[in-house]
């Protein structure tokens, strides 16, 4: 998991307690303030406001609005990349298909805001982090198809494309976060709640499992 994040650009020392409690405040402030402004919109002091602390006190941890914006970037993608250790030879397929979309879902309900940022930063052609797409993203998805096909091989899942299926995944987890006006449009609801989250996880763990040829729960 490492390897795949050596070249996220977060290039700070590691932090005692508070620091990393302050730049974890910040963070979700910053992703706060560019999911509604865009980064070109979003201002050091809408931020700092956001995050209660004094602009200077942000200055301290993050000299430039880029800075934070490329942290904000790394931080999400890593929270992602996290979760996809548990797809290991290690592991049944249903097991680890299960647990990785399940993990998905929860970051869109906890994180919604960095799941914004992150899309429009793509929608923009990956201007920031473009590379890190291009290296340790590639890298990972590469080794983590390789399992799938060993799976497949083995007779243990249908046959599908593993790089098609990381796609779908995604894009039908992060879409209760990119979209979530669409979403709650449709459903008649103002905002999507714990209930709302629990229902859309278990109707996508079903159909995902199913689509790989895996026993999944019925649905009620």
């Amino acid at each position: 998991m490492m390897d795949a994040l050596a070249r996220v650009p977060v290039a700070r020392e590691p932090a005692g307690r508070i620091r990393q409690e302050n730049e974890a405040l910040i963070l979700r402030a910053a992703e706060h303030v560019f999911a509604r402004a865009g980064f070109a919109g979003a201002t050091m002091a809408d931020i700092a406001l956001r995050a209660g602390v004094p602009k200077s006190n942000l200055h301290y941890y993050f000299r430039t609005k880029q800075a934070l914006y490329r942290a904000v970037l790394a931080h999400t993608l890593q929270l992602w990349l996290s979760e996809t250790d548990i797809i290991s030879a290690d592991h049944a397929p249903r097991l680890a298909l299960e647990q990785y979309i399940r993990a998905k879902m929860r970051l869109s309900a906890s994180h919604p805001d960095a799941s914004r940022v992150f899309a429009n930063e793509l929608l923009h052609g990956a201007p920031e982090i473009g590379n890190v797409l291009r290296e340790a993203l590639h890298e990972l998805v590469a080794r983590k198809a390789t399992v799938i096909r060993a799976w497949i091989a083995d007779g243990q899942m249908a046959p599908v494309d593993p790089y098609h299926l990381f796609f779908t995944i995604w894009a039908a987890t992060q879409t209760y976060a990119d979209f979530e006006a669409q979403v709650c449009a449709v459903l008649g609801v103002s905002q999507l709640d714990a209930d709302d989250f629990e229902r859309a996880t278990e109707h996508l763990v079903a159909l995902l499992l199913r689509g790989c040829g895996l026993h999944a729960p019925d649905l009620a």
